[in-house]
């Protein structure tokens, strides 16, 4: 085994390989990011309402996700449902319903610890001004919690953006997939895997920073 050589990467290189597949790991992490806050929030509300129907079936959906591994639950959707619709969904499809279906068990969790954290004060504030449930979350409620959230948004959305290295075991062209195929064709598969963690480690490093600071912000706002 040779001394560790990076000429082979090249722009061209990067072009070809690399970019397509971190254009799709972004697009996946900013789509399961959104996905998972809305489909979160529904669930968090539905475990806050306090009606047995809707927090029972809420809480058996986040506590089921939350207990089983990611990577499972990207092979059962990759494998399971072209089984039961008849047809495939392809690789990259079902990375994003994975992703969005699994996030939202954690952020349903997020949103309903920032709710849980607004002073019942501010609730009592709607009713007092004959605000219905409904109105009092949406426009008291959510807003103030979501401010507040925004940190810990940000941060699980790094840990989501690590995770879409996951969905290289179906295959799909992630970044991760395309430092693989690089490396593997062009007989460096070392540097290759070296190149993709040092990626990986810079973008997470670049943005967990900017969550520091804006955390700093948030702080003397409040």
């Amino acid at each position: 085994m040779g001394p560790l050589d990076f000429s082979f990467f090249t722009g061209e290189v990067f072009r070809s390989y690399i970019l397509q597949g971190m254009y799709f790991s972004f697009a996946l992490t900013a789509v399961a990011t959104l996905g998972g806050i809305l489909f979160g929030t529904v669930l968090a509300l539905m475990r806050l309402s306090g009606a047995k129907v809707l927090e029972i079936p809420a809480a058996i959906y986040v506590n089921g996700m939350r207990s089983i591994p990611l990577l499972m639950m990207l092979l059962w959707f990759f494998l399971m449902v072209p089984l039961v619709i008849g047809r495939p969904i392809g690789a990259e499809l079902s990375a994003v319903i994975t992703f969005i279906a699994f996030e939202a068990a954690y952020f349903s969790e997020i949103v309903r610890a920032g709710i849980q954290s607004i002073p019942r004060g501010q609730v009592f504030a709607g009713q007092a001004l004959g605000m219905s449930y409904g109105q009092n979350m949406r426009l008291v409620i959510l807003p103030q919690a979501f401010r507040n959230m925004i940190p810990v948004f940000l941060t699980q959305t790094i840990i989501l953006f690590q995770d879409t290295s996951l969905v290289y075991i179906i295959t799909a062209h992630d970044m991760l997939h395309g430092f693989t195929v690089a490396g593997n064709n062009l007989s460096h598969p070392r540097e290759s895997y070296i190149l993709a963690a040092a990626f990986y480690f810079v973008i997470c490093f670049a943005l967990s920073y900017l969550v520091k600071q804006l955390q700093k912000k948030i702080a003397i706002i409040r």
